[in-house]
C-alpha cells in the first residue's frame, strides 16, 4: 500500500484546473502528497468562448487549453481516460481498463444541458456546451446558406435561412450576436440577400438576460433587434418533430433547420453513475448520452450501441465546506453542485466554479495538515455578455457598461483568467486569437489589428537596416574607438570628471578643469573672430572688386584666431584639445555658411539631438546608469562592446538570422543613445523600421526560416519555459526514462 497522500480531481474543467493549481502550489516540493487530474480530454476548454467557435470568429483551437500548457512545469499528473464508475468505500475510480486509488477526491465533472423531457427537443436540436457541438453549429450553418444559395424553392430555401435560438441567457445570446456578425459574411460569400436571413430568440420567461439588471437587458434587446432579431418572449416550446418544425405551447409553429436549444443545466451524465445525495434532480430521465456526454442529437450520427438512455441525474448535495453529505474525503466544486447560499441554490457560472474549487481544495490541505476549514461564501462581481465581437453588456460591481468598454473589460477579464491558467502562453494565444488573426473585422478594434503585410515585403528595409548599423560600427572603427593610444573615444557619454574604471572622461583628464575651460574660451574667441570677419566681409561684398580681398582678410583673421585657439588648446588636456578642435571647427563652418550665402532650417531642424546633452531627462539618464553602471567598464571595453554590437545587428538583419531579437537590441541601442543626447530627429527611423523587423521579418530570404523553429522546440522543452510559460505553442515534453 502507497504511504503517499493521493488526491484525484476529476474533471478539467474551471473548478477542477481551480483545484489542481492551488494543491500544487502548496504541496509542488511535497513528494508525499500525489496529485492526479483526470479527464476525457487532453485539454481544457473555454467553455464561456464556445460561441466564438459556433460563429466562427476564432478557430477551435483558441477555446482549448492543453493541460501539458497547464501543468507541464507542475507536480500535477494528467490522465486521460473516462471515468465509469466511482467505488466510494474502497476509494477506487475505475475505467474500462484502469483503476485510480484515492485518500481524497474532487468531483468536478459539470453539467450538461436540460432538456425538461420536452417531446423531440434533445434529438432534433443543436446544444452549445461542448468543443463538438460548437464545431457542429459552425459547420452546419455555412451548409444552410449553401443548401439556401442554390434552393430554387422559395419556402425550403426560408427554412435554410432560418435560425431559431431557444433560451434568452448567456449562452443563447452571445450564440445570436455571433450568427448576426457570421451571416452577414455568408451573404456575401453566397450572393445572398441579407434581409432573408431570419435569426430568432425564443423565450419562455418575460425578458432576456434576467440575470442582469433592466438597463443592460433593454440595451442588449435593443441592439439585436436593430439587426433584425425577432426575439420572442413568454414562448415556450412544447415540442419539436424531425422535420423541422418547433410548436410553441401557444399554438404557434417556427419552421428552421437550424434550432439551438440553450435553456437549461443540470448534472451530467456521470452524477446518474454515482450513488451520491442530489439536491435536485433532472425533469429528465431519458436523456441520451453518447461518448461525449449529453447534447443535442442535430446534426450528428452515432450507432445504438454508442447511446445511452440516462437515468436520475442532478446537482449533487454539498455541505458548507464542499464536501459531500455521504462520504468526508470526497468534495466537489462548479456546475454539479447543490448549495444553497442566503436561500438560494447557486448558479452555474465560472466564477461559481473557481471559488467552490478554492474552497474544496484548501478544505482538503486543511484536513491533511490538521486545521480548520473553510466555509463557502461565494461573492459574485458581476456579468458579462459579448453581442457578437464588436458590443456587448456588463453589470459589474454596480455599474453597467455597454459596447467597446463592456467588451474590453470582457477581455480583460479572460486574459486575468488565462494569465493565472498558463501566464503568458495562454494569454498570447488569445491576444492573438481574438485581435491579431481576427477576421472580418470581428473585434473591437475592427480590422487594425490583424492588418498585415507580407515579409518579403521587409526584405528592402530589413537589409538597409542592417547595412546601416554595420555602417555606423566601420565608421567607429575609422574615428579610432579601436585605438586606444588616443584615449577614450566615449567619455562624452559620462559626465565631467567621472572615471571610465579608473581612467577620467574627457572632459577633465590629462589636466585641470581650468585648462579646459580656457581652451574652451579660446574656441569660442576664435568663433566670434570668424564671425566678425564674415561680417566685415559681408560689409566690403558691395565695393565690387575689393570684395574678394575683403573676404581673403577675413579667412586670414578667422586663420589668425584659430591658430591663437590652437596655442591655447594645446596646453589643455588631448581630449581637451579635442573639444576645442569641434568649436573651430563649428566656427569655421559657420564662416563658411555664411560666406556662401547663410542657411538656417525654416521649420524642424532634425538634425538636431532629440533631447540635449544637457536637458534634465539626458542628465539624469547620464547621472543615474552611465556615471553608475558603465563607468565600471574600462573604455576599451566599452568602447568594443558598442561598436561590436552595432557591427553584430546589422549582420544579424542583413542574413535575417535571430532578426527579432536584434530588432530588439536595435531598439535598446537607439533609446540609449537618444537619452545620451546624441541621437538627431533623421535618426528615428532606426526604431521605427526595427519594429517593423519584429513581425518575422527574417523569414523571407532569410536565416530565420529554418533557425527560429529549431530554436522554438529546444526552447519549449526546457523546465525554465514551462514553469514560467515563456513560450509560445505547445510545450515538448519528454518522457522520462524507466
Amino acid at each position: 500500500m502507497s504511504t503517499k497522500t493521493r488526491i484525484v480531481i476529476l474533471g478539467g474543467g474551471y473548478a477542477g484546473i481551480e483545484s489542481a493549481k492551488i494543491l500544487n502550489k502548496k504541496y509542488r516540493k511535497d513528494k508525499d502528497v500525489e496529485i492526479t487530474l483526470i479527464d476525457r480530454n487532453p485539454y481544457h476548454t473555454l467553455m464561456t468562448e464556445l460561441h466564438e467557435v459556433a460563429g466562427h470568429r476564432t478557430e477551435p483551437e483558441a477555446v482549448q487549453v492543453s493541460f501539458k500548457r497547464i501543468f507541464s512545469g507542475t507536480r500535477v499528473r494528467v490522465v486521460v481516460d473516462e471515468i465509469e464508475g466511482i467505488d466510494f468505500e474502497t476509494k477506487v475510480l475505475k475505467s474500462e481498463d484502469s483503476e485510480y486509488h484515492y485518500d481524497y477526491l474532487v468531483l468536478s465533472t459539470g453539467g450538461h444541458p436540460e432538456f425538461f423531457g420536452i417531446e423531440g427537443i434533445q434529438q432534433n436540436s443543436f446544444t452549445l456546451w461542448s468543443l463538438e457541438d460548437a464545431i457542429r453549429i459552425r459547420e452546419h450553418v455555412e451548409l444552410m446558406f449553401r443548401a439556401a444559395a442554390k434552393e430554387p424553392n422559395e419556402q425550403r430555401r426560408r427554412k435554410h435561412l432560418t435560425f431559431a435560438v431557444a433560451g434568452a441567457g448567456f449562452t443563447g445570446i452571445e450564440l445570436v450576436g455571433e450568427l448576426i456578425e457570421r451571416s452577414e459574411t455568408l451573404c456575401r460569400k453566397y450572393h445572398i440577400d441579407k434581409d432573408e436571413v431570419r435569426i430568432m430568440v425564443i423565450e419562455a420567461q418575460d425578458r432576456i438576460l434576467p440575470i442582469l439588471s433592466d438597463k443592460p437587458q433593454r440595451k442588449a434587446r435593443n441592439y439585436m433587434e436593430k439587426h433584425g432579431v425577432e426575439i420572442l418572449l413568454n414562448a415556450p416550446i412544447v415540442k419539436g418533430d424531425g422535420e423541422g418544425t418547433y410548436t410553441l405551447k401557444d399554438g404557434r409553429t417556427i419552421d428552421a433547420d437550424t434550432f439551438v436549444w440553450t435553456c437549461g443545466i443540470q448534472g451530467s451524465e456521470f452524477t446518474a453513475k454515482i450513488g451520491l445525495t442530489k439536491g435536485r434532480v433532472s425533469n429528465d430521465t431519458c436523456s441520451i448520452a453518447t461518448p461525449e456526454g449529453i447534447h443535442g442529437m442535430a446534426g450528428c450520427h452515432f450507432d445504438e450501441e454508442d447511446r445511452d438512455i440516462v437515468g436520475e441525474r442532478g446537482r449533487i448535495l454539498v455541505n458548507d465546506n464542499m464536501q459531500s453529505v455521504d462520504f468526508p474525503n470526497v468534495f466537489l466544486a462548479g456546475d454539479m453542485i447543490w448549495y444553497l447560499h442566503e436561500e438560494k441554490v447557486v448558479p452555474q457560472i465560472v466564477e461559481n466554479a473557481l471559488q467552490s474549487a478554492e474552497v474544496a481544495a484548501h478544505n482538503i490541505i486543511a484536513e491533511i495538515s490538521k486545521q480548520d476549514k473553510k466555509t463557502y461564501k461565494p461573492n459574485y462581481h458581476g456579468f458579462m455578455v459579448s453581442i457578437g465581437g464588436r458590443y456587448g453588456v456588463a453589470s459589474v460591481m454596480g455599474m453597467n457598461l455597454y459596447g467597446f468598454f463592456a467588451m474590453a473589460l470582457k477581455h480583460f477579464i479572460n486574459l486575468h483568467y488565462l494569465w493565472g491558467l498558463a501566464g503568458f502562453n495562454a494569454c498570447w494565444g488569445y491576444l492573438q486569437e481574438e485581435f491579431f488573426q481576427i477576421k472580418n473585422k470581428r473585434s473591437i478594434l475592427g480590422g487594425h489589428a490583424s492588418a498585415k503585410i507580407p515579409a518579403y515585403w521587409a526584405l528592402p528595409a530589413r537589409l538597409w537596416l542592417g547595412l546601416m548599423w554595420v555602417i555606423e560600427g566601420v565608421n567607429k572603427i575609422g574615428e579610432g574607438w579601436f585605438n586606444f593610444e588616443l584615449g577614450s573615444k566615449s567619455g562624452w557619454m559620462f559626465s565631467a570628471g567621472v572615471s571610465q574604471a579608473g581612467v577620467k572622461s574627457a572632459a577633465a583628464s590629462g589636466g585641470t578643469a581650468t585648462a579646459a575651460a580656457d581652451a574652451t574660451a579660446a574656441a569660442s574667441e576664435a568663433w566670434e573672430e570668424g564671425a566678425d570677419a564674415v561680417a566685415q566681409a559681408a560689409d566690403t561684398a558691395t565695393a565690387g572688386a575689393d570684395a574678394t580681398a575683403a573676404a581673403s582678410e577675413a579667412w586670414d583673421a578667422a586663420g589668425d584666431a584659430a591658430a591663437q585657439a590652437g596655442d591655447a588648446v594645446s596646453s589643455a588636456a588631448a581630449d581637451a584639445t579635442t573639444a576645442a578642435s569641434e568649436a573651430w571647427d563649428t566656427a569655421t563652418d559657420t564662416v563658411a555658411d555664411v560666406a556662401s550665402g547663410g542657411f538656417e532650417p525654416w521649420g524642424w531642424d532634425l538634425e538636431a539631438p532629440i533631447f540635449a546633452w544637457n536637458s534634465p531627462l539626458v542628465t539624469w539618464f547620464r547621472e543615474t546608469f552611465m556615471d553608475g553602471l558603465f563607468a565600471l567598464l574600462p573604455y576599451q571595453f566599452f568602447q568594443v562592446m558598442i561598436v561590436g554590437t552595432e557591427v553584430a545587428i546589422g549582420l544579424a538583419l542583413m542574413a535575417g538570422l535571430l532578426t527579432w531579437p536584434a530588432a530588439v537590441v536595435s531598439i535598446g541601442m537607439c533609446v540609449v543613445f537618444t537619452l545620451s543626447g546624441m541621437f538627431a530627429w533623421n535618426q528615428l527611423w532606426f526604431i521605427f523600421i526595427a519594429i517593423v523587423m519584429m513581425g518575422g521579418a527574417g523569414h523571407a530570404a532569410g536565416l530565420d526560416h529554418w533557425v527560429m523553429p529549431w530554436l522554438k522546440d529546444r526552447w519549449n522543452s526546457t523546465k525554465l519555459a514551462q514553469r514560467t510559460f515563456l513560450y509560445d505553442g505547445e510545450p515538448i515534453v519528454k518522457k522520462k526514462r524507466k
